[in-house]
């Protein structure tokens, strides 16, 4: 019986740890090492031992390379396996419970899961909290809105304030005692005046018609001097058309004797300047002072110089234009007999030539900067206007440097071109006639087209816009204009009224019974404009309701040209 009892483990606690020489051992102090012992253990039998297999037992330290708690160890594989060991309890103390206390999964996945749902708990609470300050945020800034966004009846208001303005505008139109101030009438009535005054004298005293002529340049060019500097314009007045008029002015006055200044200003005045009233559209346009003044300057000098050449009695031109007289009775081929294309070129291009060096020099290069900034010229304007034109298009393809040049070639060119017939119209009474009202003709047809053209274009884009508003105003719901920025949003509108416990409003089915009954709300339901609707004339407030438009403007439209816009209003300063 005693072979069959147990062994006895017997576990000294003073061969469980190792110190220093000198320091005494405790109980306490015991601790588990690895080690390879001599003796197989206890579920084994003597020959199946593995002698690499560590097995748990007292072992006591020969060397200083076995593990220890000696502080003067620092080996590096000692403090690995003595901080992995050093988790597990004394064996004195080691239970079944501290073994199955490492396999408590399920306490370990509930402590897992509770982390889990507290973790979740806090981001769902930080998320309502998150969603109630953005609710908080959005109603702030829709009362923000709602107080800087007008009402319907403040929109409403603004817009009945808009259209009777427009409507205040479209009547002064049709009056003509508010369109037309004191300044056009005054020069309406000289324009008709100096046509009709003009006429008389060409008829009944010719030799009166360089005195008018003189008189009215006189008057004429303070005026465009004054506006033309007033308006940046007044590089224009060194033109040649003005040129020509002083040069006038001097053989009428100054040097009527002289047969080279008379041929070349006589030259100048029938090609250059008469052809101009073609190329800068001139119109007659009585009502405007600025037209009257450019189409005077082109072709009064034309009619000053055939009455005194053709309408003048022999006695009187041989006693006051000599030079005249002497040119028209030199026989061909005589010294004095300057009335042939040759002398007339020669003696033309000299003055001309003295004109274009002069405004080349003082305005082209000594002005260039300010009209580099944008001051007009003549150059200037030419090359905008005819930009499209084949020679418009050739000069601008060339280079800056050499535009200029080009452009003053070209322009010699067409004086010499205009200079061509000047000996028919001195010689021929009646050729000298017909080209004069051609080219007044020609102004007459520009001003005919600026007021047709201009006027009613200008009046029925009025028409069109005043009647556009009206329509959209017909059109939109309730009666009113609203504009994208200052009308709520449809889903904002049915929020906000849902939180204020409101019903929402079918939008639908108030476009559908507006669109139904827009013949009904008519601009004749708005009380600001039924108050003054009396005031108005009755074309002007047939207009404003969007029953009528002005049936004359129409007419006006069909009856346009296509080319009609060349003319008159186009036309730049000359």
């Amino acid at each position: 019986m005693a072979d069959l009892a147990e062994p006895e483990i017997s576990l000294p606690v003073s061969g469980l740890s190792h110190k220093s020489e000198g320091a005494p051992s405790t109980d306490g102090e015991a601790i588990l090492t690895p080690d390879t012992p001599s003796t197989p253990p206890l579920n084994s039998s003597p020959g199946e031992h593995d002698p690499n297999t560590p097995t748990l037992d007292v072992t006591t330290p020969k060397s200083p390379a076995v593990l220890s708690r000696n502080s003067s160890f620092s080996g590096s594989i000692s403090s690995t396996l003595h901080d992995e060991w050093d988790v597990f309890p004394p064996l004195d103390r080691l239970t079944v419970l501290d073994l199955l206390d490492n396999f408590a999964l399920p306490q370990q996945l509930e402590k897992l899961q509770r982390g889990i749902h507290a973790r979740t708990e806090k981001m769902r609470k930080s998320g309502e909290a998150l969603k109630e300050k953005s609710a908080i945020a959005r109603e702030r800034m829709v009362d923000e809105w709602r107080k800087r966004v007008p009402t319907a009846e403040e929109q409403l208001e603004r817009y009945k304030k808009r259209m009777r303005v427009n409507v205040d505008k479209l009547g002064k139109r049709w009056n003509d005692t508010k369109v037309i101030t004191l300044r056009e009438k005054v020069a309406f009535i000289f324009g008709v005046m100096n046509i009709f005054i003009s006429g008389y004298l060409i008829g009944a005293f010719p030799e009166w018609f360089h005195i008018w002529y003189t008189v009215q340049i006189l008057y004429f060019m303070p005026i465009r001097f004054y506006r033309y500097h007033k308006q940046g314009y007044h590089y224009f007045l060194a033109d040649l058309c003005y040129f020509v008029n002083f040069l006038l002015l001097l053989s009428l006055w100054v040097f009527p004797g002289s047969k080279r200044l008379f041929t070349a200003v006589y030259c100048l005045a029938y090609g250059n300047n008469a052809i101009a009233i073609i190329m800068w559209r001139n119109s007659l346009v009585f009502h405007s002072l600025d037209k009257v003044t450019s189409l005077f300057i082109h072709i009064m000098p034309c009619a000053t110089l055939h009455c005194i050449v053709h309408l003048l009695d022999p006695a009187e031109q041989r006693k006051r234009f000599p030079s005249i007289w002497t040119i028209k009775t030199s026989p061909p081929g005589s010294p004095t007999a300057y009335a042939n294309v040759i002398s007339m070129l020669a003696w033309s291009t000299i003055p001309y030539a003295i004109w274009q060096l002069a405004y080349y020099f003082f305005i082209t290069v000594r002005r260039r900067d300010k009209i580099a900034a944008g001051r007009p010229t003549s150059f200037t304007w030419l090359r905008k206007s005819y930009s499209k034109n084949w020679l418009g298009k050739a000069i601008l393809n060339l280079p800056d440097s050499l535009q200029e040049p080009a452009f003053m070639l070209i322009q010699y060119t067409y004086a010499v071109l205009t200079m061509l017939p000047c000996p028919l119209w001195f010689y021929y009474r009646w050729l000298s006639a017909v080209f004069l009202m051609g080219v007044f003709t020609w102004s007459v047809y520009n001003g005919s087209t600026y007021y047709i053209d201009v006027f009613g274009k200008r009046f029925q884009k009025e028409l069109e816009a005043m009647k556009a508003e009206v329509a959209k105003w017909q059109h939109s719901p309730d009666g009113m204009v609203h504009s994208p920025t200052l009308t709520p949003h449809a889903g904002a509108q049915e929020e906000e009224n849902k939180r204020l416990g409101e019903p929402t409003k079918n939008n639908n089915n108030s476009d559908s019974n507006d669109s139904s009954g827009s013949s009904t709300s008519s601009l004749d339901n708005i009380p600001l404009l039924t108050e003054e609707k009396s005031e108005l004339p009755a074309s002007a407030t047939a207009t404003a309701t969007g029953a009528e438009v002005d049936g004359g403007a129409k007419d006006v439209a069909r009856a346009r040209r296509p080319g009609a816009e060349l003319f008159g209003a186009g036309a730049a300063p000359s």
